[in-house]
């Protein structure tokens, strides 16, 4: 199983002994990438208890969607990584999902 997860921060976040819960008494950074509170960890990750191993995931609005194939831009030089491909011309990235889109 994996799951897309889209981080727009540019730079490292330093933790500190201010960032320890103190009801915890830990500080427990988010690995799965869906944290309502990212870097920090908020539990969401147990919806991702059931995903299947070899399927590629992507959450959006609370809704947990199958990536059937990502598209990537070949050589343009844009800088788009890998974030899909407006194959419809209509701006939209194109990810492909569970609907056939």
């Amino acid at each position: 199983m994996a799951r897309e997860v889209r981080h727009d921060a540019r730079s490292p976040l330093k933790l500190d002994e201010d960032d320890i819960d103190e009801e915890k008494g830990d500080i427990a950074v988010c690995r799965c990438g869906l944290s309502a509170e990212y870097p920090f960890c908020d539990g969401t990750h147990r919806t991702t208890r059931d995903e299947e191993e070899g399927t590629v995931y992507r959450y959006e609005d609370g809704k947990r969607r199958v990536i059937e194939k990502i598209v990537y831009r070949e050589g343009d030089g844009s800088g788009d990584h890998g974030n899909g491909t407006d194959d419809r011309g209509d701006g939209n990235r194109d990810y492909g999902d569970d609907n056939g889109d």
